[in-house]
């Protein structure tokens, strides 16, 4: 979220059930066994009063295809209203799935994953018949088994893991967020602003209170994470930050907050939100060069050099999760959306931006030469609203911990369900999503509301901005009391956490 300039000290019900069903779909021919054509996985990924979400992953046993399309029949009345990782139809009952040009080839022995999301009544009934390229595979019971071979006795699905109390040690697992238990995690929580502005107005460190009652009433929310956004050259020392504020003081002060977060059983996410460089092009926020407002990309000259030190602080503690960058704008700046996507991976001379750019590669880098293995949250371009090249351009990652981060605010552009479906739920399907910021600016939770209910449908990571007690006109404000009395705003997060939890 942006910032203006310091003013007044500036469903329902528990979890989505996972429910999933799974066979193995095998053709033959006359005579001896043949190898089976494919092997199927249906998944009901999620479900909800009148729709569900479900995954499909093809495995090909037989010859390496170039092409392909899946075919099955809902038999229960389901009908698809949108899908990712081919392009999906239905006719009927009659659901047809085609490959992307992206993943055209199915090598012999290779999987693909598919998902969709549709609508159901009265029952959800799996499919029971599977096709490849036109091919029938069945799901009868194979050859007769030899005399010498036992009969299988079914049993129960495992039950998932328990996870484990308190923070955990997140790592990403497909599309989930996972704990060391394995038991899959969802980020639900609040931004604690502050860090990133009080420091290089010369205030202080954090807006308001941080002490164990303060950081208690969000955990009375029944919150489970904290988004603490900071200021690179307070973190970084720079001279021009008054001493107190700046250094040493400043990384014990984050510290501080972080062991408090962690001692009521919530995850920490240390997020750099201002940072140098002077920008005063299409949206500028300041013509300042040092950081005191959001600016279109990081810095190479020093963010590299924060998220090193910040890493180095707490990689020791992997309960502790990174968020790279707040919200980068660089498609404001450059002229083509190719270029902004480029600049935003790769950094260095992006046009339309005065000054050397640190690329999210460069800070996956700068994290991971420290050793640390900490989740790291990676958003997208347009103020983080915008993911739909996020999946392109990734940085690469060697221990495999990136997660999408994504904001919405009703004004902003992808501000509804069709623009999530088509952008938001192929990125989903693929990487854990986080909306590291939801708001609204109308003192209400109507938007909130409908973002909320969308995530929770699908089991993604959602978090308020933001627990500071400022006037709602002048930007969202979860609450009025550091006790935790929340806004009109924070009554729609609270209510929905605490029925969550």
């Amino acid at each position: 979220m942006r910032h203006p300039p310091r003013l007044s000290a500036l469903l329902t019900g528990a979890a989505l059930a996972m429910a999933s069903c799974a066979f193995a779909v095998t053709g033959t021919a006359s005579g001896a066994a043949a190898a089976p054509l494919c092997t199927v996985k249906y998944s009901v990924v999620g479900q909800w009063a009148g729709g569900f979400q479900g995954a499909v992953t093809v495995t090909n046993n037989s010859s390496a295809l170039n092409g392909w399309s899946l075919g099955f029949g809902f038999p229960a009345g389901q009908t698809v209203s949108q899908g990712w990782g081919a392009k999906w139809s239905q006719t009927g009952p009659a659901v047809t799935a085609v490959n992307e040009d992206w993943n055209a080839a199915l090598a012999a022995g290779a999987s693909v994953t598919t998902g969709f999301i549709a609508s159901w009544s009265g029952a959800n009934t799996a499919p029971g018949t599977f096709t490849l390229n036109g091919t029938p595979c069945t799901t009868g019971p194979g050859p007769d088994p030899t005399p010498t071979t036992p009969t299988p006795t079914p049993t129960d699905p495992p039950d998932p893991p328990d996870p484990v109390s308190g923070a955990p040690e997140l790592s990403v697992t497909g599309n989930r967020l996972t704990d060391q238990n394995g038991a899959t995690r969802r980020l639900l929580g609040v931004n604690r602003s502050g860090g990133e502005f009080m420091c290089v107005q010369g205030h202080g460190i954090f807006d308001g209170p941080v002490d164990d009652a303060s950081v208690r009433a969000i955990a009375d929310w029944k919150a489970n994470t904290v988004r603490i956004p900071l200021n690179e050259e307070c973190w970084l020392g720079l001279d021009h930050i008054k001493p107190e504020y700046r250094g040493t003081n400043y990384i014990d002060a984050v510290k501080g907050l972080v062991g408090r977060v962690l001692a009521q059983g919530m995850t920490p996410v240390v997020e750099l939100h201002w940072t140098y460089g002077q920008y005063t092009g299409n949206s500028s926020g300041c013509a300042d060069v040092h950081a005191s407002c959001q600016k279109p990309m990081p810095d190479a000259r020093y963010a590299p050099a924060f998220w090193t030190s910040v890493a180095d602080t707490f990689k020791s503690e992997r309960r502790v999760a990174f968020d790279l960058f707040n919200e980068p704008y660089p498609d404001r700046a450059t002229p083509t959306a190719a270029q902004a996507w480029s600049c935003w991976r790769d950094g260095g001379t992006c046009p339309g931006i005065g000054y050397e750019v640190a690329g999210m590669q460069d800070l996956v880098d700068a994290v991971r030469t420290t050793g640390a293995r900490n989740l790291v949250l990676v958003p997208g371009i347009a103020y983080s609203n915008d993911l739909s090249q996020w999946l392109t351009h990734a940085p690469t990652d060697p221990t495999g911990n990136l997660a999408a981060a994504w904001h919405v605010y009703n004004f902003n552009t992808c501000s509804d369900e069709a623009c999530w479906n088509s952008t938001l739920a192929p990125v989903a399907a693929r990487v854990p999503v986080v909306a590291g910021e939801i708001g609204e600016n109308t003192c209400g939770h109507a938007f909130i509301d409908r973002v909320m209910a969308w995530f929770d449908a699908r089991a993604l990571s959602y978090l308020g901005w933001t627990w500071n007690t400022w006037n709602c006109n002048s930007g969202p404000a979860l609450i009025t009391s550091y006790d935790g009395t929340p806004t009109p705003f924070g009554i729609g997060l609270r209510d929905r956490l605490r029925a969550l939890n």
